[in-house]
């Protein structure tokens, strides 16, 4: 059990109720332990904690255009590595057709998010169709391919040496957020049996320690006729996601967790309404996460606390940044001019520091940082 120098005091003109009630013409900064679920303090600021004139050294945050990668890849190991470290792997994939071999990943379980393209799923545990806005988990080990049925972009997130789990809920309950019943998994139907082929030569491309082995069979091993177990494929779709909701208080991140890794975790922000209380703040709030780096790829819609970000781009803030809404976003802080949110968003958030991959640096909006300046 931890034994932080924890304790509980209000100095001088600031509010007793975190993200709530602010003292007029202040601005809301978080200092935490353990990304959201430590110990922290909130200062109220008389000016917005990202109003820098300047920014210099390696601290700076980073955007990324990844719809700019024209990388097209017949296999996932041909995708362009956007970002990692020594617990996860994340590539941006597109393909604009089916693989012609079956991909297994040796070194950790994969987190495929669908950002656009449709098709089917053939796997060591049956067939799954899949469609835009799909998590598919796919357990350490599996074979698997994709039939595309129009072209593919896919965000790959692999839990390095480890597995992809569910959060806890705590008092929420385990049917919150989604119920795992939810979770879809793959069927020995009648495309599965009619895809099987004895004659056919079909390769494996094997990924382990980062090197691809291609094992070739003269017939297809997608064969299994049966299985049983705990152990499977899976699948969610984001519209499936029913998120955690506070009238009276803005939520951290971490409520919105999805798929826990070791050493990150995988939220997903998708519509909810607006905090209707009158001093609850309606955008996130200013924190520098010091524990915690955080890689946000941007799927769908209009991302409320961000300026000049479309879908298909991806933001890195170094653990230590400082970050909060964008000052357009800022001027909503507490009324906003509709009813919700309409983003759908992908998080990873890191414990370990994450390196930019060569790929990402191609496509790197380098003016990011000065997006915060007033203007």
């Amino acid at each position: 059990m931890k034994r932080y120098i924890s304790f509980s005091r209000v100095e001088g003109q600031a509010s007793r109720q975190a993200h709530a009630d602010l003292p007029e013409g202040t601005y809301e900064r978080e200092i935490s332990k353990e990304g959201f679920f430590g110990p922290a303090a909130h200062l109220y600021h008389r000016h917005p904690p990202t109003a820098w004139s300047d920014f210099q050294g390696p601290l700076q945050p980073h955007a990324f255009d990844l719809t700019k990668i024209a990388t097209d890849g017949a296999s996932p190991w041909d995708a362009a590595e956007v970002a990692h470290n020594n617990a996860t792997r994340i590539r941006f994939w597109r393909a604009a057709k089916s693989m012609d071999h079956l991909a297994r990943n040796a070194d950790g379980d994969e987190l495929l998010f669908i950002h656009a393209g449709s098709g089917e799923l053939f796997c060591d545990y049956g067939h799954l169709s899949f469609a835009t806005g799909d998590y598919i988990v796919l357990p350490r080990g599996t074979m698997w391919r994709l039939e595309c049925a129009e072209p593919l972009a896919a965000l790959l997130i692999e839990a390095t040496n480890a597995s992809y789990m569910l959060p806890d809920k705590g008092l929420v309950g385990p049917h919150a957020i989604f119920d795992p019943a939810m979770l879809d998994v793959p069927k020995i139907d009648e495309a599965f049996v009619a895809q099987r082929s004895d004659s056919q030569p079909w390769s494996v491309r094997i990924k382990h320690r980062g090197q691809v082995s291609v094992v070739s069979y003269p017939f297809n091993p997608l064969d299994v006729v049966g299985w049983h177990g705990d152990l499977s494929v899976a699948r969610i779709n984001v519209k499936d996601i029913r998120p955690l909701m506070s009238h009276r208080y803005h939520l951290p991140p971490s409520a919105h967790t999805t798929f826990v890794g070791n050493r990150f975790v995988v939220c997903t922000f998708v519509p909810r309404p607006f905090e209707t209380d009158p001093g609850a703040i309606k955008v996130p709030f200013f924190h520098n996460n010091d524990d915690y780096d955080e890689l946000l790829f941007y799927h769908a819609g209009n991302f409320f606390s961000r300026d000049n970000i479309h879908p298909g781009m991806m933001t890195i803030h170094p653990g230590g940044f400082t970050h909060g809404p964008h000052p357009k976003a800022l001027k909503n802080l507490l009324k906003q001019d509709k009813d919700g949110t309409d983003e759908i968003a992908v998080m990873v958030d890191t414990r370990d520091a994450l390196e930019i991959g060569e790929a990402a640096r191609t496509v790197e909006w380098t003016g990011y940082v000065d997006s915060w300046k007033n203007k």
